[in-house]
């Protein structure tokens, strides 16, 4: 079986979307998904399963609507993914020191996205790259480097642009999920 992690796009942010994680856990159990875990209020769901990514995204999202009576959107990374995400950053440690030195938050964070963004839409986040905000792409991976914070950054707030369904995660979270995702391996 594939260990996967699903990342789930704006539940219990600022009230809304609301969902516990035990009942998300349930969700994800009557589906038939094994070994299921959670960590964190953000949606973070580790288990394993047969299926291909496709197939188990459409039937996620259905049932979190169907059970919450609001859409979310899933994005699934399998643990190999995630931990390609972390061998592969193309921030240099010294980069990433330099941006936190400058910031009392997390710096760097990793957009995940549900595929590759065309290149005309890339072009169209150039505008809002700057020396404080920068990313690079890998993928279906947009790695983001804040030089003060991601909640006033005008990179964060226009990742819609690629015109992909995506999540946002901090480095420490995808370092986090990548050690649950090895615990699951026995």
């Amino acid at each position: 079986m594939t260990i996967y992690i699903a990342l789930l796009r704006g539940i219990n942010v600022g009230g809304k979307n609301v969902i516990k994680m035990a009942e998300l856990k349930r969700v994800f159990e009557t589906i038939g998904l094994c070994d299921v875990k959670t960590y964190i209020q953000s949606g973070n769901v580790l288990f394993k399963s047969n299926e291909v990514e496709e197939t188990l995204r459409k039937k996620i999202e259905y049932e979190i609507e169907m059970v919450f009576g609001f859409s979310a959107t899933v994005i699934l990374r399998t643990a190999a993914e995630i931990e390609w995400i972390i061998l592969n950053c193309p921030f240099t440690q010294d980069e990433v020191s330099e941006a936190e030195s400058s910031s009392e938050v997390e710096s760097l964070y990793v957009s995940l996205l549900t595929h590759a963004p065309l290149q005309e839409k890339i072009e169209h986040l150039n505008a809002y790259r700057s020396e404080s905000d920068e990313y690079r792409i890998l993928g279906r991976e947009v790695f983001l480097l804040f030089h003060n914070s991601i909640r006033n950054s005008k990179l964060a707030n226009n990742l819609k642009k690629l015109d992909v369904p995506s999540t946002v995660r901090n480095w420490k979270t995808i370092n986090k999920l990548a050690v649950l995702a090895k615990t699951m391996e026995i």
